[in-house]
């Protein structure tokens, strides 16, 4: 049986990181994650998913999405707040790519959004994506698949556009 402590270690990074893309700010990704084991500590007898990991991310998002009720806007991602973590050259080479996914992913309504990021990000299966977002789980699958194309179409254009780009001595 994991205790609570070993709970909150194996899965508070997952549930931050969750948050902060979810909400675009690392104050509220903060807020969010300590609401979240707050109440998974108080509901722990109410567990309705098949895995723990699951269930703090269902939390997480039903925080969110009060958070956004109440406050009646929408906060963007930023790219200023990308991982502290990676050297110096990691950050160099993805940043304009990871500039082009942020974009294309702050286009997409909240459900796609989320859905891409549950399944890329944290691994779930569709069944328990589907479960968290209340879809049947055909309905998950295509609007990952749609948002995957969605950022192959963007990363295919912005490439060709760049090869088709007048060069300085042209």
């Amino acid at each position: 049986m994991l205790t609570f402590h070993k709970i909150y270690e194996r899965y508070s990074r997952d549930v931050y990181r969750y948050s902060f893309w979810l909400s675009g700010s690392a104050e509220d990704a903060d807020d969010i994650t300590s609401e979240t084991f707050i109440r998974a500590w108080v509901g722990r007898d109410k567990i309705r998913t098949e895995t723990v990991k699951a269930f703090l991310l269902a939390i997480a998002r039903n925080l969110y999405l009060n958070q956004r009720r109440r406050e009646k806007r929408h906060v963007d991602l930023s790219s200023e707040h990308v991982d502290p973590h990676p050297g110096p050259d990691h950050q160099v080479e993805s940043r304009q790519e990871l500039e082009r996914a942020m974009n294309t992913l702050r286009s997409l309504n909240e459900v796609d959004r989320t859905a891409f990021l549950l399944r890329v990000q944290h691994e779930l299966p569709y069944e328990e994506i589907a479960r968290i977002l209340q879809l049947p789980p055909t309905t998950v699958k295509v609007k990952i698949h749609r948002t995957r194309l969605k950022l192959a179409a963007r990363e295919i254009g912005e490439t060709n556009e760049g090869k088709n780009s007048p060069t300085p001595d042209s």
